[in-house]
C-alpha cells in the first residue's frame, strides 16, 4: 500500500479549527462522503451537523485523513497528537512557515519543528488547501470548488498545483474536464509533488495526471514517477512556471545565457516523456484528450469543416508545430472527392463546403472517407450556436455522421470549437461518451494533440537513464578560469580533438610558434573571455609578418597570447557548452556557435548521461542542421566525427563534475566529411573542487 493511501482515499475525516474546518465538513457532507466525519474543537458540541470532539485524544479512532485548519503554533501540536494517535496523514492549513523566510526569522524553524512533529505520518503543506476526492466524495478543502463527484465507476483525471488559488479556478472551468481528484502540494515541507502523484495514480479511477509545478521537489522521484505512470500507462502534462525567470544571469559564457533553469526543466520533462503545455486551457485540453484517446500514435492529424476560414486557421495553428496535416495521397483524396461535388476542391484540411450541410447520409460518407486516411486523430471544427438566440438541432447530424465515420474506421476524433464559448459543457459528457472528445480553442486544440502525440513517441523510446546530479548543489564561491592554453591542455589531455597550438609570450615566440605550427594559424589574446568582441583575435594569419603584426595589436589586450594552427574546410560552427544546475547538476547545451549566439538562439539542452543517439536527435532538431547535411550543393559535414566530439567533451565534463562549473566550446568547427569536427575556443570556469 502506498504511504499516502489512507490519506488520499479515506474512510475517516478528522478537522481541526474554525470557520475553515466548519467549511471542510460541510464540504464533505455535500459531496456524500459515506465514511466518519469527527470535528474537533475546544468549545463547540457540534460542527456542521457533526458531533463534535474536544481533542486527538477523544476521537472514536485513528483517523484516516486530518484537515489541520488552525495557527501555525498550534497546528505542530495537533499534528503530534495526531501522528502519535496513528492518524493516516493531514493536510496543513495554516500559513506563516518556511514560504516567509525573507521576513520572518520564525518560519523556517517552525517548518522544521512540523516535520519532526509528524514523524512518519505524511503531512501535505503547510501554507496549502488541501485535497479534493472526487471519486468518494471525500473534501479536505476549506473553501468553494466547482467540481461534481465522479458516477458510481467513472474516471476521471487527477491534477495537482502548487497554487491553490489556480486550484480552485481550474475546479470552476466549464471545458467538461472530468476531475478525480485534486491536491494542492503548498511548501511541500515534508511530502513532495512527485510522491503525491506517485500515490494518485495508482488509483483505477485516474487515467491520465496534470502537474502545475513551480520547482521539482526531487529529481529522482520525477524518475520514479515517470517511470511508474509509464509502466500503468497513465501519461502526464505539466505546465512549469518560471519561463521568464532570469534564474542565471548573463555570466561569463554564451553558454550561460541560452542555459537558464527554464531549459533545464524542459529538458528534464522531455526526458521523462512528461508533455509540456505553457497555458492553463492548454493543460485542460491536453488532461481531456489524454483522458478519452490516451498518448497518440503519431503527429499526422486530419481536419474538415465547412468553411474554408476555418481550414484556413486550421492549416495556420500547425506551423512550427510538431504536429501536422499531411497532404492526401492520390488515392485517398480520390475517394473523398466521390463523395462530394464538382466544385469542391479536396485537401487536408478539408473544406467540404456547405452543399452537404444537414444531409446525413452525405456528411458519413464523406466523414468517413476522410478519417480512412488513417490518422493520428480527425479533428472536426465545429461552433454551435448560442442557445438563447438560435438552433442547434441541425449541428446533430453533423455529430452523428462523424461519429459514424469514427466508428467505421475504429480512428480516435474530435470536435474542435474555434471559440471556447461555442462548445456548450453540458454537451461534453456525451461526446466524450460516444468517442468524441470536445476541445475548446483551435489553439488549445493544437497543444493538445502534440502533447499526448509526444507522449506516444517518448513512451516508444527506450527509457532515459537516471540523470547524473552528482554535480548539483549550490555553486561553488569562488571561481577560477583558467586562459585558453590551459583549458585546452586539460582538453587535449583527456583524448580530445583541438587543434595543434602554443603559448608565445611576446610577438617573437608568436612567429616562431607559428612557423613550427605551420601557417595558416589564428592567434589570440589569452585571458580575454570574449575575444571577438574585443578584437583579440586573429584568424588566417599566413605569413610570419602578418603574425607579428597581429601579436604587437593583441599584446596589450591580455595575459599572453596563444598560436593555433587554423581548422580549414569548415562547414558549421556548433556551440557545445555545460553549466551546473542547482538541481540537476551539468546541463548540456547545443546550438548554433559562432558570434551570433544570442541572436540566433537556435539552441537545445539535454540533460547528462546523453546518448549518441540523444546528441544526433539533438542536432537534428537544430535550425543550422541542413547546413550539415550539405544546404544546397555545399559540402556535407562530419556529422558522426561532430557527434564523437560532443560525446567526448560530456564525458569529460561528468569526470571532473565535482569542480567545472561552466565550460563553453564556442565554436566547434564542424569539417567536411571525413575531415573532423575541432574545439577551436574553449572558456572554462572551475569552482572549489567537491567529493562526489
Amino acid at each position: 500500500m502506498h504511504r499516502l493511501e489512507r490519506l488520499l482515499r479515506p474512510r475517516s475525516i478528522a478537522v481541526f479549527g474554525g470557520a475553515q474546518a466548519a467549511a471542510v465538513v460541510a464540504q464533505s457532507i455535500k459531496m456524500g462522503f459515506a465514511g466518519e466525519i469527527w470535528p474537533v474543537h475546544p468549545t463547540k458540541d457540534e460542527v456542521a451537523g457533526r458531533k463534535a470532539y474536544r481533542s486527538v485524544a477523544e476521537l472514536p479512532g485513528a483517523p484516516d485523513a486530518a484537515f489541520v485548519g488552525v495557527n501555525r503554533h498550534l497546528t505542530i501540536e495537533v499534528i503530534k497528537a495526531l501522528a502519535e494517535r496513528g492518524a493516516g496523514g493531514a493536510v496543513c492549513f495554516a500559513a506563516g512557515f518556511l514560504e516567509t523566510e525573507a521576513y520572518d526569522e520564525d518560519g523556517e524553524r517552525l517548518q522544521a519543528e512540523l516535520v519532526a512533529a509528524a514523524g512518519r505520518m505524511p503531512i501535505i503543506g503547510p501554507n496549502c488547501y488541501g485535497l479534493i476526492n472526487y471519486a468518494d466524495g471525500a473534501l479536505l478543502w476549506p473553501d468553494q470548488h466547482g467540481g461534481i463527484r465522479l458516477a458510481e465507476g467513472g474516471r476521471g483525471v487527477a491534477i495537482i498545483t502548487q497554487s491553490s488559488n489556480i486550484a480552485i479556478n481550474m475546479t470552476m472551468q466549464k471545458r467538461g474536464l472530468p476531475i478525480a481528484f485534486l491536491m494542492t502540494a503548498g511548501n511541500q515541507a515534508q511530502t513532495g509533488l512527485s510522491e503525491m502523484a506517485l500515490g494518485l495514480i495508482e488509483d483505477d479511477r485516474v487515467t491520465s495526471l496534470g502537474l502545475h509545478i513551480e520547482a521539482f521537489d526531487s529529481v529522482a522521484g520525477f524518475e520514479n514517477l515517470a517511470a511508474r505512470a509509464r509502466e500503468l500507462k497513465k501519461p502526464i502534462i505539466a505546465m512549469k512556471v518560471g519561463r521568464s525567470e532570469q534564474a542565471r544571469q548573463a555570466t561569463v559564457s554564451h553558454t550561460a545565457s541560452l542555459a537558464g533553469s527554464d531549459a533545464a526543466s524542459g529538458a528534464f520533462l522531455k526526458r521523462l516523456g512528461i508533455a509540456r503545455v505553457d497555458s492553463i486551457p492548454a493543460f485542460i485540453e491536453a488532461l481531456k484528450l489524454l483522458h478519452v484517446t490516451g498518448p497518440l500514435p503519431g503527429y499526422r492529424l486530419s481536419s474538415m469543416s465547412c468553411s474554408g476560414g476555418e481550414a484556413s486557421v486550421m492549416a495556420d495553428s500547425a506551423e512550427g508545430r510538431w504536429v501536422n496535416f499531411p497532404v492526401l495521397t492520390d488515392t485517398h483524396r480520390a475517394h473523398v472527392k466521390s463523395t462530394l461535388g464538382p466544385l469542391v476542391a479536396v485537401a487536408n484540411p478539408l473544406d467540404y463546403h456547405t452543399f452537404i450541410w444537414n444531409n446525413e447520409p452525405a456528411m458519413t460518407a464523406t466523414f468517413t472517407a476522410m478519417v480512412s486516411g488513417g490518422f493520428d486523430l480527425n479533428m472536426l471544427v465545429l461552433d454551435f450556436p448560442r442557445p438563447d438566440r438560435c438552433s442547434d438541432t441541425d449541428w446533430w447530424a453533423t455529430l452523428r455522421a462523424f461519429e459514424s465515420a469514427l466508428k467505421t474506421n475504429k480512428a480516435q476524433g474530435a470536435i474542435v470549437s474555434s471559440l471556447p464559448e461555442n462548445l456548450p459543457e453540458e454537451y461534453t459528457a456525451g461526446l466524450m461518451a460516444r468517442g468524441m472528445v470536445p476541445l475548446f480553442g483551435i489553439s488549445e486544440a493544437m497543444d493538445a494533440a502534440q502533447a499526448a502525440a509526444f507522449i506516444g513517441w517518448a513512451w516508444r523510446q527506450p527509457q532515459a537513464q537516471p540523470i547524473d546530479t552528482s554535480a548539483s548543489g549550490a555553486p561553488a564561491g569562488d571561481h577560477i578560469t583558467p586562459d585558453e592554453a590551459e583549458a585546452k591542455a586539460r582538453l587535449i589531455e583527456a583524448g580530445l580533438p583541438v587543434p595543434r597550438g602554443e603559448r608565445a609570450g611576446n610577438a617573437v615566440e608568436a612567429v616562431i610558434s607559428s612557423m613550427a605550427l605551420g601557417f595558416p594559424v589564428a592567434l589570440k589574446a589569452l585571458g580575454v573571455t570574449h575575444k571577438s568582441e574585443l578584437g583579440a583575435v586573429r584568424l588566417n594569419l599566413r605569413d610570419a609578418e602578418s603574425v607579428s603584426t597581429a601579436a604587437h595589436d593583441l599584446d596589450p589586450l591580455g595575459t599572453g597570447l596563444y598560436v593555433e594552427r587554423m581548422v580549414r574546410d569548415g562547414v558549421a560552427e556548433l556551440l557545445v557548452g555545460f553549466t551546473r544546475d542547482p538541481m540537476f547538476g551539468a546541463v548540456m547545451t547545443l546550438g548554433t556557435g559562432g558570434v551570433l549566439v544570442e541572436l540566433l538562439r537556435d539552441s537545445v539542452t539535454l540533460m547528462l548521461p546523453a546518448t549518441r543517439d540523444d546528441i544526433e536527435a539533438a542536432l537534428r532538431g537544430l535550425r543550422l542542421f541542413p547546413l550539415l547535411e550539405g544546404y544546397r550543393g555545399r559540402p556535407k559535414a562530419d556529422v558522426a566525427a561532430a557527434i564523437d566530439a560532443i560525446s567526448g567533451i560530456a564525458a569529460f565534463v561528468q569526470q571532473n563534475a565535482g569542480e567545472i562549473e561552466e565550460l563553453d566550446i564556442n565554436p566547434l568547427i564542424v569539417c567536411a566529411q571525413g575531415k573532423g569536427a575541432w574545439i577551436a575556443d574553449a572558456l572554462l570556469v572551475l569552482g572549489e573542487k567537491k567529493n562526489v
